[in-house]
């Protein structure tokens, strides 16, 4: 228990942790959460790399109790987050079990198109090397209306806050490069850059490095670091970003 608190106040700065707290004492909840219910409620979807506590019945955005069935996809049999895990019914979140898929999170080849109402994704595509092809995926697999809910890291508020913000145009160019989990692009910056004052379970600096030259194994780097609206590389290729995703008003 001591340990776990120490790993929370050590993880986040002063106001961050200030916020869960009073989020945890008076059961706060994201402000736009009773309008977005409806869209959760009663329907079906998928989680990848789930579950999550902040979808939980005392999470921030707790639509658990509220869906109907809820599958899951993780990349491995073994992951840092989840432990061992098994293809097959055995999803649990909440007090409900779906489906649970093995698969990477980019490539849903045992996924049928336009099958579920809703997609979730809680703090994971910031660990994908190509994040506009895993989206692109999330979105094949959505029915005509359907939802997608990410939420991704504030990177001032973690361990990435030393780092620089990822250029859209680098985002655009893994894609279209095809970029895989494989890349370590971005690795020398993130052991130059990463705090690990605010990471206390990544260990020392030598464990840390021998964890990240194993990303392919254990997908704990964050690759790229949010993008910056005010980088005129953000002005220059957002409008081009529905030919690949459609009009996203419709789906998101």
């Amino acid at each position: 228990m001591f340990r776990s608190v120490n790993i929370f106040l050590k993880s986040f700065p002063v106001h961050v942790i200030i916020w869960k707290m009073s989020c945890k004492v008076f059961g706060k909840k994201i402000p736009v959460f009773n309008s977005w219910a409806p869209e959760f409620s009663e329907k079906n979807g998928l989680e990848i790399g789930g579950p999550s506590g902040m979808f939980n019945a005392n999470g921030y955005f707790p639509i658990y109790p509220l869906i109907k069935k809820l599958d899951g996809l993780n990349f491995s049999n073994s992951t840092v987050w989840e432990g061992t895990i098994v293809e097959g019914f055995n999803y649990k979140y909440y007090t409900k079990t779906g489906y649970q898929f093995i698969a990477e999170g980019s490539k849903l080849t045992k996924i049928s198109d336009d099958c579920y109402d809703f997609v979730l994704s809680c703090n994971n595509l910031e660990h994908m090397a190509n994040p506009i092809q895993a989206v692109f995926e999330w979105k094949r697999v959505l029915k005509k209306k359907g939802v997608m809910l990410l939420i991704l890291p504030n990177k001032e508020a973690n361990f990435d806050h030393r780092r620089p913000y990822t250029k859209l145009e680098h985002i655009v160019a893994d894609f279209e490069n095809n970029t895989d989990e494989k890349d370590t692009t971005h690795l020398n910056e993130i052991l130059a850059l990463h705090d690990l004052k605010r990471d206390p379970q990544a260990g020392s600096n030598e464990q840390f490095r021998t964890r990240c030259n194993d990303n392919f194994g254990n997908r704990c780097m964050h690759h790229h670091n949010d993008c910056n609206k005010e980088d005129p590389s953000y002005a220059q290729h957002h409008p081009s970003m529905n030919q690949y995703f459609g009009d996203s008003r419709h789906w998101n």
